[in-house]
């Protein structure tokens, strides 16, 4: 196997380690058996079938779309090429992610991430098994690949995975660098581009009125300049103080991962907001 190959398991293996150093990795608060079945089976799943099977099927259904049209992009300058997959896979990711949070029968294929009320590098994969094979920029990087960015792509995906990452990681790697002073303004250009644990963390808070969750906004994965530019974004350099989804009616491991062929009553649309947001999905 070739080393960039294992450089995202690497870096999801070293914040692993932090958070075991910090006080428990497969241990945290608030956590239910529950968590650890859905986080395992969904992490396993992505990458072990789903991802794989949406890149070849993508490149398959584009050599059958477009047989003379394989790695006709490959002489394009790299940062065109970069210009590419930073669209049609980090934008695309950001408009599918703020509609999960609005369309009620997406949100119920996306609340498994939610649904753990602790934050953890073991969220990072966890979602309903059929939300990544449903993923359009996927399919599109498939096709980016096919027609010839596919090792501009490994690249990519290893800066992507490395700050998705580290903005679910109970390692606040933003924290201290707040303290300092004199990096204030360059943090305040680093907080605009990517998505960093303050950011990050205030998706996932549990309770709007403590005034650093957003619920509704702070959707980006590798870029957050897609918040900035698209209104979503909210900064505060703060971190919520719970985690979870207020409001939300527990469900079991088989509805969070295999919805709408498994169904509990708390999982319908029609009740997958909380009370009093029905309008807008989960507040």
């Amino acid at each position: 196997m070739k080393p960039e190959y294992l450089a995202v398991p690497a870096i999801y293996i070293a914040f692993a380690a932090a958070e075991a150093l910090q006080g428990g990795f497969l241990r945290k608060a608030g956590q239910t058996r529950t968590d650890a079945i859905v986080e395992a089976v969904s992490t396993f799943t992505l990458l072990g079938l789903t991802q794989p099977m949406v890149m070849l099927l993508s490149a398959w259904l584009m050599h059958r779309a477009f047989p003379n049209a394989e790695g006709t992009l490959a002489a394009w300058p790299v940062l065109a090429q970069l210009c590419l997959l930073l669209i049609f896979d980090d934008m695309v990711q950001y408009w599918w992610h703020r509609a999960a949070h609005r369309v009620p029968w997406l949100y119920n294929l996306h609340r498994a991430h939610h649904n753990a009320e602790y934050m953890s590098v073991r969220v990072v994969y966890r979602n309903n098994l059929f939300y990544y094979a449903m993923m359009p920029n996927l399919w599109l990087s498939g096709a980016l690949i096919y027609l010839g960015l596919g090792w501009l792509y490994v690249s990519y995906a290893i800066v992507k995975m490395l700050v998705i990452i580290g903005a679910h990681s109970t390692v606040r790697w933003d924290a201290p660098l707040y303290r300092i002073k004199w990096l204030s303004p360059v943090m305040w250009v680093v907080e605009r581009i990517i998505s960093t644990p303050s950011t990050h963390y205030a998706h996932h808070g549990r309770h709007k009125a403590d005034g650093v969750t957003h619920y509704k906004g702070n959707f980006g994965n590798l870029l957050f300049i897609w918040d900035v530019l698209f209104g979503t974004a909210r900064i505060t350099r703060r971190y919520p103080a719970a985690i979870g989804v207020e409001g939300l009616a527990p469900v079991g491991a088989a509805t969070q991962l295999l919805w709408p062929l498994v169904r509990e009553a708390a999982a319908s649309p029609a009740t997958s907001a909380p009370a009093g947001a029905r309008t807008e999905v989960a507040r």
